[in-house]
């Protein structure tokens, strides 16, 4: 993004990246190592349930948790971004979208897994063989990369044939099997 200068002449304003990674060098703090970004259609969405559970009294002042979030919003608007570093995330603002991810939905599986069949994405959830397995020690913004990237494909057939069926999924990968009750002891 550019900006003109007072003289004319256009000059690049900073990523928030970098104005956070420049405040941190400044206060002493080392810097973190890169995790996975947060989009702003995910603080967004934090935002609106912090509104909706914690609704303002009087119609103008928010919750400490949405002022901690929209800080971080403006931010990403000011400097013309979509994706905020997770490391970087003030920690009021980290710690009311880690509660919002808490109440999302967790794996988009929906016990079609076409990877134990072979298949490198998988059909049912749209995820790929190594996001499948490693889905447990992945982050929350990790985990939500990988939504945020199958919502938009919208291929797999949680999003078409299997719609219902996702609705009513509970969110959690992989849910035990439950065997079946043999004939011979059914009523």
């Amino acid at each position: 993004m550019r900006s003109m200068h007072p003289l004319g002449r256009a000059r690049a304003l900073p990523s928030y990246s970098a104005v956070v990674a420049r405040v941190h060098a400044e206060a002493g703090i080392l810097a973190a190592p890169r995790m996975a970004a947060i989009h702003i259609t995910d603080l967004e969405a934090a935002i609106n349930w912090w509104r909706d559970r914690s609704p303002s009294p009087d119609g103008i002042t928010a919750c400490a948790e949405v002022r901690a979030l929209a800080e971080v919003y403006a931010l990403l608007v000011y400097y013309h971004e979509d994706e905020a570093d997770e490391s970087s995330m003030p920690e009021a603002a980290r710690s009311a979208w880690l509660r919002w991810y808490a109440h999302t939905p967790d794996a988009p599986c929906i016990a079609i897994c076409s990877t134990a069949q072979g298949d490198a994405v998988c059909k049912g959830c749209g995820r790929t063989e190594h996001e499948v397995q490693h889905w447990p020690m992945m982050s929350p913004a990790e985990k939500r990369v990988v939504w945020r990237r199958i919502t938009l494909q919208a291929s797999a057939w949680r999003f078409n044939r299997y719609a219902e069926r996702a609705r009513h999924a509970s969110g959690v990968d992989h849910a035990p099997v439950v065997a079946p009750t043999p004939v011979h002891a059914r009523p």
